[in-house]
């Protein structure tokens, strides 16, 4: 920066370059002389310090002012920065969070994957578990079958013989459900309206209970009949005594009186058609149904 002379400082420059006369002074002008050249040198040096006290001034303030305003940028800068850290901060969050949710997904996952493998594993040991149930429950079938087909064969092996023996004293017939005996006019005779049992048809009962007491697991059932003649309620009675008539003689020659059961069914299912003596002569009878005793249902006699 340059420093603007002053009109003193002018005057002596011009002096200066003046050739100076050669004149000598005198002792009191030339001390007047130093005087005003010292004065002047002072105001230049005052100017000058001025000067430089203004230059430093001014570039100290320009400093100032470029601090400020790299101050400034700074402070833009260390905003923006803490709004991006504070982005970073956010987001890292929403990661940690997006982690935590996959690590509880994954987690989840894989204790529903245990589950299902260890449903699985539960589903095959109950499968193979119900495989062999079945497997054991064929088994038990087929020797059920087996002890069946065996039962099947020795019954009807009894029922064979049973039939034979029974039919050579009285009519013997086979039935669903086992044998019927018909004591009828060949075998046992009931009077008209009568339910005693004659003295010559003891002998006959007493064969036949002598071979039901054979018999295991059979039950006994008396059935009586009646002929046309009466009323229905009346002919109910009557064929109640008859098979009474008979039970009671089968349990006097030893048959137990828990084994037999006796039902009369009045003039129902007549065994001859027709109202002629012979015709109602062979409906009234004492029929004996043998059957095995585990058959819960109460047989009826078959023709």
């Amino acid at each position: 920066m340059g420093i603007i002379p002053s009109d003193v400082e002018e005057q002596a420059i011009q002096e200066e370059r003046l050739p100076s006369a050669p004149v000598t002074p005198s002792a009191p002008e030339h001390h007047d002389k130093s005087a005003k050249t010292a004065r002047s040198a002072a105001i230049v040096l005052g100017v000058f310090a001025l000067g430089v006290t203004l230059a430093l001034g001014f570039w100290l303030l320009r400093l100032v002012r470029r601090r400020d305003r790299r101050m400034a940028r700074l402070s833009q800068q260390m905003e923006l920065l803490n709004h991006r850290v504070g982005g970073v901060e956010q987001q890292s969050q929403q990661f940690a969070q997006q982690a935590s949710q996959a690590a509880a997904s994954a987690k989840a996952a894989a204790q529903q994957r245990d589950e299902a493998k260890q449903s699985e594993e539960t589903s095959a040991a109950q499968a193979q578990s119900a495989l062999q149930a079945a497997a054991s429950a064929q088994q038990q079938a087929n020797q059920a079958t087996q002890k069946t087909e065996e039962y099947r064969k020795q019954h009807e092996e009894e029922l064979q013989q049973l039939q034979q023996a029974l039919g050579q004293i009285a009519e013997t017939h086979r039935t669903t459900l086992g044998l019927v005996m018909t004591l009828g006019e060949k075998s046992i005779r009931f009077d008209f309206d009568k339910a005693e049992i004659k003295p010559q048809y003891r002998d006959i009962l007493n064969r036949i209970a002598g071979i039901l007491m054979t018999l295991k697991q059979y039950s006994i059932y008396v059935y009586g009949y009646t002929d046309d003649v009466g009323t229905q309620g009346y002919n109910l009675k009557l064929s109640a005594r008859r098979a009474q008539a008979v039970r009671s003689s089968l349990i006097n020659a030893g048959i137990k009186a828990d084994a037999i059961t006796a039902k009369g069914f009045g003039k129902s299912d007549p065994r001859a058609k027709g109202d002629t003596p012979k015709a109602r002569s062979a409906n009234r009878r004492v029929e004996i149904g043998i059957v095995d005793s585990r058959i819960l249902t109460e047989p009826l006699p078959e023709k």
